[in-house]
């Protein structure tokens, strides 16, 4: 599947009740396939869903109108779990997506500084996306990881006491 550029898009394929409009044939098809991997089970929806994010990037209505379609269950469920949880998202990401620790210990530790700088260095504001897809900018919480504060992660890595000076060295790790 890693091969597939799921975020393409081209005329409406799916099946007749309009689920999957606007994907590729190749992408419903993929959509189908992770759902039968967990039986067309609701009861698996979120890991359904987590599978689908990570195949695709991101979940836009038409992903989640084929998942619904094949778990048999209404879109509006589909949507209430993709906007409920914070891990999944309706808006693509970059291929190294930032997210900055806004929570108390980074946030006073100058975790807005960072943010500042990388709105600056990249060019884009928070849950923007660079022009050439590389990387997106968010905002958390909390990592969980307050002894290392100020805190980003790029993708899955932890970047720990972030000095905002440095911003364009940790970029530049990201090719």
């Amino acid at each position: 599947m890693d091969s597939v550029n799921y975020n393409e898009r081209e005329a409406p394929a799916g099946s007749s009740n309009g689920a999957g409009a606007g994907l590729k044939a190749c992408q419903v098809q993929a959509i189908k396939n992770i759902c039968q991997s967990f039986h067309n089970d609701e009861g698996e929806l979120i890991n359904i869903l987590h599978k689908t994010q990570e195949a695709f990037g991101y979940l836009p209505p038409e992903v989640q109108a084929v998942v619904a379609g094949e778990l048999r269950i209404p879109a509006a469920k589909v949507y209430g779990i993709v906007t409920f949880y914070t891990f999944f998202t309706m808006q693509p990401k970059g291929k190294y997506p930032i997210s900055v620790c806004l929570g108390t210990a980074c946030y006073v530790r100058g975790s807005e500084k960072i943010v500042e700088a990388l709105k600056k260095e990249l060019d884009i504001d928070i849950g923007g996306i660079t022009p050439d897809g590389k990387f997106s900018i968010d905002s958390l919480r909390c990592v969980g990881a307050c002894g290392l504060a100020p805190v980003m992660l790029i993708g899955d890595r932890v970047h720990g006491r972030v000095d905002a000076l440095h911003i364009k060295d940790i970029l530049a790790q990201y090719p």
